[in-house]
């Protein structure tokens, strides 16, 4: 089986922790050590923790594992579990107390989809983070997107359900890929413009406005390529909300926490041009595939 999804990358592993009752989960992710990573937040409304430590200004630090989850602000305690688990396997930052895990993590507000609704705790973020694999990621609504949605900034009886999405290029010797958790307000788009929902009216304003706190769209781009200055991986997080913002209308608007973490390890060789605009396609592709999966789903 080939794999398109952000397995394909060397070394990357998807985890997942399903509540279908609840209509919410986990997603974690892991990248081969050491690793250099950023983040760009663009939402008006983000739910994080840890992005500091991936700031312009701050000493680098290698990544142990990346969460999303649902539950909105309440989801960020799944990431406790999380590194619990990383401890467990004696990973972390050094300090003179022992290492001290890196897990920064988003989350996606998702507390009107199940019944009853659903809070990832840190019990879930270790599920999540035992179950990883380096398999072809499960995509659709399973983990963080369990509970995400689409299309409600036409009003109720216009939303669909969305979910995982994921996608990957190979750009010379390396490899670019991405998930995306689809939780937006929205209508979604192809990256060549078609829409795919709300047909004809698309692009055209609706009387009513976004539904608050159903608009987040979070993104990991990771890729092997030999990339190590954070200021060249910040023009792919760059190119990343891009593809957000031509995939999604509206997007980035104040109720959004639309955030993309780029996470690079390796060294194949890549042009740094090209690995920018592959980060931009299956970006894309992984907003396309995740409103797609998502209706193959009962």
């Amino acid at each position: 089986m080939i794999d398109s999804t952000i397995t394909a990358v060397p070394g990357v592993a998807v985890g997942h922790h399903t509540d279908a009752e609840a209509a919410t989960g986990v997603t974690v992710l892991t990248f081969p050590e050491p690793n250099v990573a950023v983040v760009d937040v663009r939402g008006g409304a983000p739910g994080t923790r840890e992005t500091d430590a991936l700031g312009a200004a701050i000493k680098p630090v290698t990544v142990n594992a990346l969460m999303f989850a649902g539950g909105s602000a309440f989801g960020l305690a799944a990431a406790a579990g999380v590194s619990d688990e990383v401890e467990r396997e004696g990973r972390g930052a050094p300090t003179p107390a022992g290492p001290v895990p890196i897990v920064p993590a988003a989350i996606v507000f998702d507390l009107m989809t199940g019944n009853p609704p659903g809070r990832p705790g840190p019990e879930d973020g270790a599920a999540a983070y035992r179950g990883r694999s380096t398999d072809p990621a499960a995509l659709g609504r399973v983990g963080a997107g369990a509970g995400t949605t689409v299309a409600a900034w036409r009003g109720f009886t216009a939303i669909q359900f969305a979910g995982i999405g994921s996608a990957a290029v190979k750009v010379g010797d390396a490899t670019v890929g991405a998930l995306v958790v689809l939780n937006a307000a929205g209508d979604i788009f192809s990256l060549e413009g078609t829409p795919l929902t709300g047909g004809e009216h698309a692009s055209i304003a609706p009387p009513v406005g976004p539904a608050p706190g159903d608009n987040t769209t979070l993104v990991c781009v990771a890729t092997d390529a030999g990339i190590e200055d954070r200021n060249e991986l910040r023009r792919i997080a760059i190119r990343a909300h891009d593809a957000i913002g031509a995939c999604i209308r509206p997007t980035h608007t104040r109720y959004d926490g639309d955030s993309a973490f780029v996470v690079s390890f390796g060294a194949e060789a890549a042009d740094l041009d090209a690995v920018q605009q592959a980060g931009f396609v299956v970006v894309g592709r992984a907003i396309e595939s995740a409103l797609l999966e998502a209706r193959s789903a009962p």
